[in-house]
């Protein structure tokens, strides 16, 4: 036994040699130096070293030993050159071993390939040592990116897969979703740079079962020694509930690794077929080792390459259920992900050429198709979207095999629900198709889909082809365009504009053509497509888990006015005599017209997605309001941007105000939840009509209005009971009293009836407006007093002024009476509380300050 753990200890340390030399030869000059001297920064703590904190932050790796290559690299972090000293050693050292996993050492591994790094510690770390520790690494996470490379570090607890302990899902870090499955993983790709060997490779298969006990007898042999050894556990208690976890986990990583994920995911599903006699990968990698072992084979370049391992196994399960389009896929993937051209040469990769020489050639695949792949790095949306939605395609069939495995053998999540939530919002945010939504397509597919020429056409109604906008990746000459098929269609041109350059189609080097009858020409084009690429970056960081955790937010909100439909083509200015200070865009000059035709919204949210909405006619921006501020939750941070867009041929300024001014106040009133009244609204004139926007906690309401009790009934159904019944003027019987009260220019409310709220007949209410014009509500039965106070809040909130040079505020507010019955004669006296003796109502009292509004309500 001794002789044979031996020789296998040897044989480990050839291989794991062999992985670090084939990991240096695939990296560059900067990747190679960080790769060498990850360890010592680890393992020494010095002021002059990246990484350093003043703190007692744990450091030093199990056995670790600088050699010459990682000496004369610290060289250069300490003043006299010479090497830091050694921690000092009480106990065992912290760190039990660092390792690098995943692609690193593979065939996969390219020359921008990121460093997965594991920092295996002692269980014995308190939380402030692990916190310290954490932070270290990400100074160090820090100044590799600096140097240009990506590197992650994962803090691991030798007995967190004993216990299974999660980490904190992130980027990277996969969280609750896998625990034996993260395992399988680290073992067949495990490369260890420094600290303990990993005992699991030393246990048969056979004993896999009987893991801990045949450990515990090497112990009790004295054949191995527990100083020099990590031992995460066996692979034998692998539970079925993980797939599930690790399926959306390779989903979410998908987004930005297509052809990796697509490996993977297939991977598991093969593993699903099999259960529940399912031998992990990394098994059959370890029965790979002892079997050459023992028959005495050499190391062969493939043989424990963990993605030529995949491939294999993958390959195997989809010949056996015959699905010879996945199989194909999956050789593209591998071959894709590989990133290796034949015609390449470079020394050093030559076994990487000899097993893809070997994989094409068994493939039997034609010059033209490698010509095909080769070029990836040029390929244009047409390519790029086949292939996006191909993996895409792929990845859902093989998560609804999960699925249905799932059923059948009645399994539940062994994820968190916090991780599971955020995973599938994340999925939901990048993978949903919606109609206002643009679709955004895989960039790890292709780096560049920029187009040197892009034409806009527009089909009106009465063509055969379906109306609205098509683009074509082509200047527009009539023999070629005709028959050529367009990139994409959206009914209006603020869509198309928006997935064009959001897709990177459209960049400032696009020659630009547009063809429209009469909605758009280039100029209002290039403005158009200025404004969206100045305020709206393509790069932004990807979600957190905590922005997942949370509904989405609208974080920059661009409205644009008027670009497909232009009110002010129409008017001449010289013919409305308007004030120029006092111009209501909303209701313009003498005819009262809105100078607003259409709106197009385009926003992303907290969640990364981008979204366009559009509306059209004389209402187009009442419901834009309506359905935009329906998306803000009333405990939502407002967006960092709101930019406000025209495009009229006239007054584009003070249209532009105006709707910025009304927006802001809009976004304001949805967001304030800690205000009391819980009538929020806001009251504003398009044309010859008052409407009235409600803020109500679940929704966003728009209703007509057409006098104040018609508002008052929106908002408070609870206080104003029964119908109110309003007479026609031949059929009203006014009292004479209230004629001698009438006044031209001011509001006026008079109540008829009983003071006390409980008679059943109810009170009585006239209304004169500011041209003494009456309307008449009869059996009116509520609390008068609340009518009052929302009432003068309507009013006093219904006023907007666009002010130049001087604030104009608004004190014309309605007036409120009671018709009393006094020494049997009828009086009107002011307006007065119940509980009281009659009394002036001030109205100020019960109002909050003007707010300027798009328009005057009368």
């Amino acid at each position: 036994m001794h002789l044979y753990i031996d020789t296998l200890k040897r044989r480990l340390d050839t291989i794991n040699r062999l992985r670090v030399d084939r990991a240096l030869i695939a990296m560059n000059p900067s990747c190679q130096k960080i790769y060498h001297l990850l360890p010592a920064f680890l393992h020494y703590h010095h002021p002059s070293m990246p990484g350093y904190l003043n703190s007692k932050v744990p450091h030093g790796v199990c056995s670790f030993t600088a050699n010459e290559i990682q000496k004369q690299h610290l060289a250069q972090f300490t003043a006299d050159g010479e090497e830091p000293r050694q921690p000092s050693i009480k106990n065992e050292l912290p760190i039990v071993g660092i390792y690098s996993m995943g692609s690193t050492s593979s065939i996969a591994q390219e020359s921008t390939s990121d460093l997965d790094i594991w920092v295996c510690h002692q269980t014995t770390l308190n939380q402030e040592q692990r916190y310290l520790l954490q932070q270290k690494c990400r100074l160090l996470e820090q100044w590799a990116t600096e140097q240009g490379v990506e590197v992650s570090f994962f803090l691991v607890d030798e007995n967190r897969f004993r216990h299974q302990v999660s980490g904190n899902l992130g980027n990277e870090d996969c969280g609750s979703t896998q625990h034996i499955l993260l395992l399988d993983e680290f073992y067949r790709s495990a490369v260890r740079l420094a600290g303990k060997a990993i005992l699991w490779n030393i246990v048969p298969v056979i004993e896999e079962k009987n893991y801990d006990n045949y450990v515990l007898s090497l112990y009790a042999q004295g054949v191995i020694n527990a100083d020099e050894w990590v031992d995460f556990g066996g692979l034998s208690t692998f539970s079925a509930e993980e797939y599930f976890g690790a399926s959306l986990w390779q989903l979410y990583k998908s987004i930005d690794s297509p052809y990796k994920a697509v490996l993977k995911t297939l991977l598991l599903e093969a593993y699903s077929w099999e259960y529940p006699n399912t031998q992990l990968l990394a098994l059959e990698s370890k029965q790979y080792l002892h079997d050459d072992l023992q028959r005495h084979r050499p190391i062969l370049a493939s043989s424990f390459d963990a993605y030529c391992m995949m491939l294999e196994r993958v390959s195997r399960y989809l010949i056996q259920i015959n699905d010879p389009i996945r199989l194909d896929l999956v050789r593209r993937c591998f071959y894709l992900k590989v990133c290796e051209k034949l015609a390449d040469n470079e020394e050093g990769n030559q076994w990487r050429q000899q097993i893809i020489h070997q994989l094409v050639s068994q493939w039997g695949w034609s010059n033209e198709h490698l010509s095909i792949l080769n070029n990836r790095a040029n390929w244009k949306i047409k390519r790029v979207r086949e292939a996006h939605n191909e993996l895409l395609d792929a990845m859902m069939q093989s998560y609804h095999h999960l699925i249905h495995f799932a059923r059948r053998n009645n399994l539940s999540m062994s994820a968190s629900p916090q991780d599971i939530g955020v995973l599938t919002r994340k999925l939901y945010a990048t993978f949903e198709v919606l109609p206002e939504k643009i679709t955004l397509f895989n960039t790890q597919i292709s780096p560049d889909l920029s187009e040197k020429n892009l034409t806009f056409i527009q089909v009106s109604s009465d063509r055969v082809n379906a109306p609205g906008w098509y683009l074509y990746d082509q200047a527009p000459l009539a023999e070629t365009i005709i028959s050529h098929r367009p990139l994409e269609y959206h009914r209006h041109l603020s869509k198309l504009v928006a997935w064009a350059y959001f897709n990177g189609l459209l960049t400032a080097q696009t020659h630009v053509y547009i063809r429209s009858p009469h909605l758009c020409n280039k100029a209002k084009l290039q403005k158009l497509m200025a404004d969206v690429s100045q305020h709206f970056p393509l790069c932004l960081p990807a979600p957190s888990p905590q922005a997942l955790c949370c509904p989405c937010e609208i974080r920059h909100l661009a409205i644009m006015v008027n670009l497909e439909q232009d009110p002010t083509e129409t008017i001449d200015p010289q013919a409305n005599n308007v004030d120029l200070r006092q111009r209501d865009v909303l209701s313009f000059g003498q005819q009262k017209q809105c100078l607003v035709g259409s709106i197009d919204l385009l926003y992303r949210n907290s969640w990364n997605e981008v979204r366009t909405l559009h509306f059209s006619g004389e209402q187009a921006l009442l419901e834009a309001l309506k359905n935009i501020l329906g998306k803000m939750h009333q405990d939502a941070a407002p967006p960092k941007l709101v930019n406000v867009f025209c495009y009229s041929q006239q007054w584009r300024s003070a249209i532009r105000t105006g709707i910025q001014q009304l927006v802001e106040e809009c976004i304001e009133l949805r967001l304030s939840s800690r205000r009391q009244n819980l009538a929020r609204f806001k009251a504003i004139r398009v044309a010859e009509q008052i409407w009235g926007l409600f803020f109500e906690r679940l929704k966003v309401s728009v209703q007509k209005l057409e006098n104040g009790i018609d508002f008052y009934r929106a908002i408070s159904r609870n206080k104003l009971h029964g119908l109110a019944i309003k007479m026609a003027s031949h059929q009203m019987h006014l009292p004479p009293v209230v004629d001698s009260f009438a006044s031209e220019g001011v509001i006026q409310f008079f109540f008829e009836g009983s003071r006390n709220n409980n008679n059943k007949a109810g009170f009585n209410i006239y209304i004169l407006d500011e041209k003494n014009q009456v309307e008449f509500y009869h059996h009116c039965q509520g609390n008068r007093e609340d009518l009052v106070r929302d009432i003068s809040h309507f009013y006093s909130s219904s006023y907007d002024r666009f002010v130049y040079g001087s604030s104009l505020v608004n004190f014309n507010l309605p007036l409120f009476y009671h018709i009393v019955q006094l020494n049997g004669r009828y009086q009107v006296v002011p307006f007065y509380r119940s509980a009281a003796l009659p009394h002036v109502c001030i109205n100020t009292a019960c109002i909050e300050p003007p707010i300027r509004q798009p328009c005057r309500v009368h």
